[in-house]
């Protein structure tokens, strides 16, 4: 039982971690859309406004991949490990 419980903890964590690896995304994402963003000010500096604008949209839609991997990861730590060990609990 005691093993089972173990186990159950452990594939949460890996799971936690494993979900966090998305947070990699929307950096680099972000990181590139800024990048471009700037480029394109630099070419044509009177369209500032509508480029930062949808710059702006777009890293904000980037970013909530970020934040789903997060609330994953938050419920994989806390809120999983009960559920699980209940149902290995119930089993029995």
């Amino acid at each position: 039982m005691e093993i089972a419980i173990a186990i159950i903890l452990g594939c949460c964590a890996l799971g936690a971690g494993t979900a966090m690896i998305a947070g990699i995304g929307p950096g680099i994402g972000e990181g590139n859309a800024v990048a471009k963003a700037c480029e394109a000010i630099g070419r044509q500096p009177e369209c500032k406004s509508e480029v930062t604008s949808t710059m702006l949209m777009g890293c904000a839609i980037a970013e909530t991949t970020g934040l789903y991997a997060l609330v994953i990861a938050i419920l994989l730590i806390f809120v999983a490990p009960e559920m699980f060990i209940e149902l290995l609990i119930n089993y029995k």
